[in-house]
């Protein structure tokens, strides 16, 4: 009998195995080789007789370049603040369902279809110097002046916010229509109002997708990089740590120095991951999945 069993688990020890491994061999080609190989261009820099971390010292000697970490996390955190907190939101109203559910759903996620570069250009078409809002301010005399909503960091913001929203708001709404609606019933039958629910019930249950979340969407704020030229100051007050990478491959034809930077730019999104995965370990775990919607 315990033969039987020893078979068994091999067997889907192997299928297992079997199951993983194309995963495992795209992760090594599309994340761990470049990723090595980038860590090893940085070490070769690009004057021969200069020290194998002259890239990573020159690049913290120079305000102009190691700024660039400080302005993207500047840029990265408050988008990404925004974006959970209004998808936490808009996510835990519609936990339920509500009328024409799948109609807003659908505008909500809208800009996945879009592209960075045509939802650029409608950011510029829209809240640009002679854009449309500010026509409409001009004319009927709320302003005397245009705003100055692009070509700064509030552009690049904007930008980033409707890039991002939309997984967000997804990833949120999944998570918390799967928690199981009894717990709120319970609550509600034992005198507890919306705010005392949300609170000591259903935050607690939240939180570890919501910390998940976070993480997801800072990272890709932290990347931040077409938003930043076309409708922020790349040479200016949204020049991104990315912008200083491809300026140095591209510009400066330093592809030692560029790789030295965005192995700088990883370690900063690997730094930050940590932080929270270990803010999420100290969230209550606990059993969330229910029947869903009812």
């Amino acid at each position: 009998m315990a033969r039987i069993r020893s078979d068994s688990r091999s067997e889907l020890d192997l299928v297992a195995i079997l199951c993983l491994a194309p995963s495992l061999l795209y992760v090594l080609a599309m994340f761990v080789y470049p990723f090595l190989y980038g860590i090893y261009i940085s070490l070769q820099p690009k004057k021969r007789d200069a020290g194998i971390f002259s890239n990573y010292v020159a690049f913290f000697n120079d305000a102009y370049q190691y700024n660039t970490i400080k302005t993207t996390f500047m840029l990265a955190l408050p988008t990404t603040v925004a974006v959970v907190l209004v998808a936490l939101f808009l996510a835990y109203g519609m936990r339920r369902g509500i009328w024409f559910e799948r109609t807003i759903t659908t505008i909500l996620v809208l800009p996945i279809s879009l592209g960075v570069v045509f939802l650029s250009e409608g950011i510029l078409g829209f809240y640009g110097h002679n854009g449309w809002l500010n026509q409409l301010l001009l004319a009927v005399g709320l302003i005397e002046n245009p705003l100055e909503l692009t070509h700064n960091s509030i552009g690049v913001t904007f930008s980033l916010f409707m890039q991002n929203f939309p997984f967000c708001f997804l990833m949120l709404l999944g998570y918390i229509s799967g928690i199981d609606p009894s717990l709120e019933s319970s609550a509600r039958m034992l005198g507890a109002g919306p705010w005392t629910i949300f609170r000591r019930v259903m935050f607690p249950l939240i939180a570890p997708g919501l910390i998940i979340a976070f993480a997801l969407v800072f990272v890709m704020s932290f990347a931040v990089f077409p938003s930043a030229v076309m409708v922020g100051q790349p040479a200016g007050s949204t020049r991104t740590i990315s912008i200083a990478a491809y300026q140095q491959a591209f510009e400066q034809y330093d592809m030692s120095y560029a790789s030295a930077i965005a192995v700088i730019m990883g370690l900063c999104q690997l730094a930050a991951l940590v932080v929270i995965v270990l803010v999420r370990r100290r969230m209550t775990i606990a059993t969330t999945m229910g029947v869903g919607k009812r």
